[in-house]
């Protein structure tokens, strides 16, 4: 059965326009798809407007080029890591140095072991540790030794002292 030139060229012209409205739909695809990736990865309008124009006006050449020179992180991941970069900057901020050597000391050691120098006190009473210009124990309220204590008259400070003292045995 022979082919009829007519619909051989009907369909040819029908094959073309499918391909060409293909073509059409994937460069405005990637010119879209090229505006909202450069939009998510800088803040520079001229580097978007240049991006777009160059998806625009090469095509899949253009495409290309801009995979290989866009920007390797999007701005939400840049400022995830720099979020991530100041929390860690912070814990060590928030800890404590010594006042001797400038070395960084743990909250719960007593003497620093570089230079031996005094970082904090027990309490006489409950044995926890305090700050040094501590006049008295925030976890158990007694007074550091030698602190006045106050509403003490002077018999009672006496008869603190007389209590203090260890007895002689006769």
């Amino acid at each position: 059965m022979p082919l009829d030139p007519t619909f051989l060229s009907n369909f040819i012209l029908i094959l073309t326009g499918f391909g060409g409205a293909f073509l059409a739909a994937l460069w405005v695809s990637l010119v879209i798809w090229t505006y909202r990736d450069v939009r998510a990865r800088s803040r520079d309008p001229l580097v978007r407007v240049l991006a777009v124009l160059l998806v625009a006006l090469l095509n899949l050449p253009g495409v290309l080029v801009y995979l290989i020179l866009r920007p390797r992180n999007t701005i939400e991941e840049e400022y995830q890591r720099t979020l991530e970069e100041e929390a860690l900057l912070q814990t060590l901020e928030d800890l404590t140095l010594c006042p001797g050597c400038e070395r960084r000391v743990r909250d719960n050691w007593q003497i620093c072991p570089y230079c031996q120098t005094r970082l904090k006190k027990p309490c006489h009473q409950c044995g926890k540790l305090m700050e040094l210009s501590w006049n008295i124990c925030p976890y158990c309220g007694t007074p550091a030794p030698g602190m006045r204590r106050e509403g003490m008259t002077l018999d009672d400070a006496l008869r603190s002292l007389a209590n203090d003292e260890p007895q002689a045995d006769a």
